[in-house]
C-alpha cells in the first residue's frame, strides 16, 4: 500500500492491515461520538471525511490530531480534570455535558459533579486540535484507492494540505481570554485540552514565560497530550504536561482586554437542564 499522510480514518490507523475499508467508509461512523462523523465535505454534506490525524513534517514526521473528537478517546481527558473539582465528593455522579453557552461563546464540555440531580461543582473544558490549510480530501482518496476501493469520485491528486499553526493558536487563546474572567469570577477552573505540539508552538510565538507548572489556585489550566503510535500501530494519547495561569496571565500573553461576568446560578441551571443518562461519565 502506498504511503499516506492520513494516519487515522474513522478511528482506525491506516497502517493496520486487513481492514475492510469499504465497509468502514460506508458506515461513516465516529467511534468517539458513537454516531456518524461530523467532519463532512462542504460540497457533499452527505459524505463524512473521517480523518482523525495526519502525519506532518519531513525530517521528523509527527502524527497531528486534526479532529477534536479524537481526544475524547477513553474519557481520560475528563478524568485528568477530576482534581479541579473542589467540591466533588465520593458518591457524586460525574457528567460530561457538551455545549453550554457562557459569555465569550460556548464551552465544548463541562465536567460536572452531581448529587441528587443537582450540580455541586463543575470544570469547563475546551478541546483544541490543529486546523489545516488546503484540503485533506486528496490524501484520503489516494489512501482508499491504494486500499483497493474502486468507483471513487475524481480528485485532484496534486492538491495537498498544511497545518494552520498561527490561526489555530491565536483563535483559541483569544477565546480563552474572553471566557476566563467568567470562570475566575465564579472561582471555577477552565481547562484547555490540546496536543503538546500546539503548546510548543504557542510557547514560541506568544509570551508564555510567566506561565509555569500547574497550580490549583489558577483559573486557567493547559493540559498538553502526547500522541504517538506504539506497538502494533495502536495510537496512544497520554497527558504529558500541565501548566496554568489566570486572567491577568492571559492578558499578558495576548495584550488584550475583555470583561465578562455571569451569575453562578445561570450556568448551573443550564448544566442541570442537560443532565441525562447519556451525559453520565463511564470509565
Amino acid at each position: 500500500m502506498s504511503r499516506t499522510r492520513v494516519t487515522e480514518l474513522f478511528g482506525l490507523p491506516t497502517s493496520v492491515a486487513d481492514v475492510d475499508w469499504k465497509s468502514i467508509v460506508k458506515r461513516q461512523r465516529c467511534p468517539y461520538l458513537n454516531r456518524k462523523c461530523l467532519k463532512i465535505r462542504k460540497s457533499q454534506p452527505e459524505i463524512a471525511i473521517g480523518t482523525c490525524s495526519v502525519s506532518h513534517g519531513i525530517r521528523n514526521p509527527k502524527s497531528i490530531l486534526i479532529c477534536p473528537h479524537r481526544m475524547l478517546g477513553n474519557g481520560m481527558i475528563f478524568m485528568d480534570c477530576l482534581h479541579l473539582l473542589r467540591l466533588h465528593e465520593p458518591g457524586n455522579e460525574l457528567h460530561k455535558i457538551p455545549q453550554i453557552e457562557i459569555p465569550g461563546g460556548s464551552g465544548d464540555y463541562f465536567l460536572a459533579s452531581v448529587r441528587n440531580d443537582q450540580v455541586v461543582d463543575f470544570v469547563g473544558i475546551e478541546i483544541q486540535t490543529l486546523d489545516t490549510t488546503g484540503t485533506v480530501w486528496p490524501d484520503r482518496q489516494r489512501f482508499l484507492q491504494a486500499a483497493g476501493l474502486s468507483n471513487l469520485d475524481n480528485f485532484d491528486g496534486s492538491k495537498t494540505f498544511g497545518m494552520n499553526w498561527k490561526m489555530t493558536a491565536k483563535t483559541i487563546l483569544v477565546q480563552l481570554h474572553h471566557k476566563i474572567e467568567t470562570f475566575e469570577s465564579l472561582a471555577k477552573h477552565l481547562v484547555l485540552v490540546h496536543q503538546d505540539a500546539l503548546l510548543e508552538y504557542m510557547m514560541r510565538q506568544f509570551k508564555f514565560d510567566h506561565i509555569g507548572s500547574a497550580k490549583l489556585g489558577h483559573s486557567l489550566h493547559f493540559h498538553a497530550y502526547n500522541f504517538r503510535f506504539g506497538e502494533g500501530d495502536a495510537p496512544k494519547l497520554q497527558l504529558s504536561s500541565r501548566h496554568s495561569t489566570d486572567a491577568d496571565g492571559m492578558s499578558t500573553a495576548l495584550g488584550l482586554q475583555a470583561k465578562a461576568n455571569v451569575e453562578l446560578s445561570s450556568i448551573v441551571a443550564k448544566l442541570e437542564n442537560k443532565i441525562a443518562a447519556d451525559t453520565l461519565l463511564r470509565i
